[in-house]
């Protein structure tokens, strides 16, 4: 069940993460690594966050990212693979340090310019107003690898 903004507390795990996606989206809108101001997105990270990423994906890398350094590489690849990224939906449970998110995304793949509409789920923990752990599950993750595939491997 969803807190009213008024009753809920600016650094629990929810608050944090609307303040993070809304810095992360004009991150990716304005190009990410190189042109977009990193400090907005750094700002909603703890030193010592982690996000880890499932196999298969083309932004995925090594499954983890570390520190906000590893933030900021995983964003210059994920802000590589999208040219943007709009929030359709989220619906969230849990309060004070833990949230899980439902989201569901329109991207537009920068390579291809095709969009695809993605359901994610995220496993998040904060820590002092900030993002310290991300775990993201995407329910069709061979969709969002299709919608950037630049060759149909024929």
């Amino acid at each position: 069940m969803e807190v009213a903004r008024a009753d809920r507390r600016p650094n629990d795990a929810w608050s944090v993460m609307e303040r993070f996606y809304a810095a992360e989206a004009e991150y990716v809108a304005a190009g990410g690594y190189g042109k977009a101001d990193y400090g907005q997105v750094a700002a909603h990270l703890d030193p010592e966050v982690v996000l880890y990423q499932a196999p298969g994906l083309p932004f995925t890398g090594t499954g983890a990212w570390r520190g906000r350094d590893g933030m900021e590489r995983f964003l210059a690849v994920f802000s590589e693979t999208w040219e943007s990224m709009e929030f359709l939906e989220q619906e969230h449970w849990g309060d004070g340090n833990t949230v899980v998110v439902r989201n569901r995304v329109r991207f537009r793949a920068r390579a291809t310019g095709r969009e695809v509409e993605a359901l994610i789920l995220q496993l998040i923990t904060v820590r002092d107003g900030r993002m310290l752990e991300c775990r993201p599950f995407y329910w069709d993750p061979a969709a969002v690898t299709e919608a950037c595939a630049t060759s149909t491997g024929a």
